[in-house]
C-alpha cells in the first residue's frame, strides 16, 4: 500500500467497490485514526522560536535585562508602543471553554487544545499570524459554565495580545462573550465559529447566487440550525440586502418566529429573538414546508447523512443552493443532494467540493485587522472579507463545483487583508493609517516568511516527515472498520 503523503488524492485509496456511503465513513475514519497518531508523533503542531538573532553573549543583554529595561519604560509611558516593540502586534490569542469542540460537544479544558493549536498553525501558515491556544475551565462554584468567567479572562489577558480569537464556546453563553467583548476590549475579539463561518458562508452564497442566475435581496433562503452561527449568518445576509421576509431559521424545537416566547423569556438567547423580530412573518410549521420554492438551505446542525431529507431538497426552486455545514458529517452526503436536484452543494469538509472553511476567512482579516491595529472587527469589516474572497475567487474562476478560494489560493490571504484594513479605516477603528498596497505587501510578505521557515525546518530535519507505516495503519483500521 503507498500512500502519498500529501494526501492529494483521498479517493484512490479506498475499494473500487465502496459505495459513496462507505467512501464517505472511510474518509472520515482514515482522518481521525491519522490525526491521533500524527499528534502523539509529533507531540502537538506548535512551538516557540525566537525571530531574533543571537549574535554572541551580550545580546542576552540587550534582548534582557539591563537593556529591555528601555523598552518597558517606553511602554509604561505610551500603552501603544507595545505593538512595535513586542510581538503584540502580531499576535492572537485563542480562547476556548472547549464546551462546542467541533461536533463533539463538551470535551473539558485541555480536550480542545488540539483544535486550538490547529488554529494557531493555521493563521501562522495562511496569515502569517502568531496564535497561543488559551484552554481555560470557565465552571463556577454551581458546576456550571459562566460566560462571565470568560469575559472577566479575556480582558486581564488582553494587554498581551493584538486580538482575540475566541473558539468552541457553547450557547447562549457565546453571544454574550462576544458582545461584552467587543465592546469592553480595546483590541478585535472575533469569534471564529461564529463572525468567520458567517463571512465564509456568505462569500460562497454570493457566488452560488451569481452562477444561479439569482440576487440575494430576491432569494428565499432557509436557515436550519440556529446556533453561533447561523444566526451569525442570517445577521450578515441581512445586513448584505437579503430579505427577512425572505427568510426563515429553524432551531431545534421548530422556526423562529414571534410566537417562540421561549427564547423570548430567556434573556440569554437574544440574539435568536432579534431574528424571531425579523424573520419568518408567515409562521412556516416545518422545515419541508418551507424549503418548498426556496433558493437557498444553509445548514449548521445535527451531522446527517439524513438530517435533511431528499424530498426537501426535490421540492427546492431549480439551480437550488445547499450548504450542508454540520461536522464530522454534513446533514445529507453531497451525492444525495445532487442526486436530489441540487445545482450546487458546499460542505464543511475538504475532501468533497465547495468547502465553506473558515481557514480561508480568519487568517485574512485578523493579519489585516493586526496590521492597522484596529480597536475591533465590525460587522462592516466582516462583510468586506466576504466580498473580498467572492471577488478574488470570481476572478480566479467559479464553477458549481469551485465557487470559493481555497487554502491553496495564498493571495487571497493578503487581498482580504488589504481590503479588510481599508474598511477598519474608513470605520474609523483603526489605530494606523496605511494604503491598501502597504497592507497588501506586508500581508504577503510576511505570509512568504512563514510558509519558509515550515519548508526550511522540514529541509533541515527539524520537522519530520510522518512515516508511511504511519498512514498505512490508519488506512487500514478505517477501512477494516467499514468493511465489518
Amino acid at each position: 500500500m503507498n500512500i502519498d503523503p500529501s494526501l492529494k488524492d483521498l479517493d484512490s485509496l479506498f475499494p473500487a467497490e465502496f459505495t459513496e456511503d462507505q467512501k464517505a465513513q472511510a474518509k472520515t475514519l482514515f482522518l481521525k485514526n491519522l490525526s491521533l497518531e500524527a499528534h502523539r508523533f509529533y507531540g502537538g503542531k506548535m512551538q516557540t522560536v525566537p525571530k531574533c538573532g543571537l549574535y554572541g553573549l551580550n545580546w542576552f543583554n540587550v534582548w534582557y535585562t539591563p537593556g529591555v529595561s528601555k523598552v518597558s519604560t517606553s511602554v509604561r509611558d505610551d500603552n501603544d508602543l507595545s505593538f512595535s516593540l513586542s510581538n503584540r502586534g502580531n499576535l492572537v490569542a485563542v480562547v476556548s471553554d472547549s464546551t462546542r469542540v467541533l461536533g463533539d460537544g463538551d470535551c473539558t479544558p485541555p480536550g480542545g487544545l488540539g483544535v486550538m493549536e490547529g488554529k494557531a498553525m493555521i493563521m501562522k501558515y495562511l496569515g502569517g499570524v502568531d496564535a497561543v491556544p488559551l484552554c481555560i475551565d470557565s465552571k463556577g462554584d454551581d458546576g456550571k459554565h459562566d460566560p462571565d468567567k470568560i469575559i472577566s479572562f479575556v480582558k486581564m489577558v488582553q494587554h498581551s495580545f493584538g486580538a482575540i480569537n475566541l473558539e468552541d464556546i457553547s450557547q447562549p453563553n457565546c453571544f454574550k462573550v462576544l458582545d461584552e467583548l467587543r465592546e469592553a476590549c480595546d483590541i478585535p475579539v472575533w469569534h471564529d465559529d461564529a463572525q468567520g463561518t458567517a463571512c465564509i458562508t456568505l462569500a460562497g452564497l454570493l457566488n452560488a447566487l451569481k452562477l444561479a442566475g439569482k440576487k440575494l435581496s430576491d432569494a428565499k433562503i432557509v436557515l436550519l440550525g440556529a446556533g453561533a452561527a447561523n444566526t451569525t449568518i442570517a445577521r450578515l445576509i441581512l445586513a448584505d440586502g437579503g430579505d427577512p421576509a425572505k427568510m426563515t431559521v429553524f432551531d431545534s424545537k421548530g422556526s423562529l418566529h414571534l410566537g417562540r416566547e421561549d427564547i423570548k423569556k430567556d434573556k440569554r438567547n437574544y440574539r435568536k429573538w432579534e431574528i424571531c423580530e425579523k424573520t419568518n412573518p408567515g409562521r412556516a410549521a416545518n422545515e419541508a414546508e418551507a424549503l418548498k420554492g426556496a433558493d437557498v438551505l444553509i445548514a449548521l446542525s445535527t451531522p446527517g447523512p439524513d438530517t435533511v431529507k431528499r424530498e426537501w431538497i426535490s421540492s427546492m426552486a431549480k439551480k437550488a443552493i445547499v450548504f450542508v455545514c454540520a461536522n464530522p458529517v454534513p446533514e445529507i452526503w453531497p451525492y444525495a443532494a445532487k442526486e436530489a436536484g441540487a445545482f450546487i452543494v458546499a460542505t464543511g469538509r475538504g475532501d468533497f467540493p465547495n468547502q465553506v472553511n473558515n481557514s480561508v476567512c480568519f487568517p485574512g482579516i485578523l493579519k489585516g485587522a493586526l496590521l492597522v491595529r484596529a480597536k475591533k472587527i465590525t460587522d462592516g469589516m466582516a462583510i468586506r472579507c466576504a466580498h473580498s474572497i467572492a471577488d478574488f475567487s470570481e476572478k480566479r474562476g467559479i464553477t458549481p463545483d469551485s465557487i470559493i478560494a481555497t487554502m491553496e489560493d495564498t493571495d487571497v490571504f493578503a487581498q482580504e487583508a488589504a481590503d479588510v484594513a481599508q474598511q477598519a479605516i474608513k470605520e474609523g477603528v483603526a489605530r494606523l493609517q496605511l494604503s491598501w498596497e502597504e497592507v497588501y505587501n506586508q500581508a504577503k510578505a510576511d505570509i512568504a516568511a512563514a510558509r519558509a521557515l515550515v519548508d526550511d525546518m522540514k529541509k533541515l530535519g527539524h520537522i519530520k516527515e510522518p512515516p508511511k507505516e504511519m498512514l498505512e495503519a490508519a488506512l487500514a483500521k478505517a477501512l477494516e472498520a467499514v468493511k465489518k
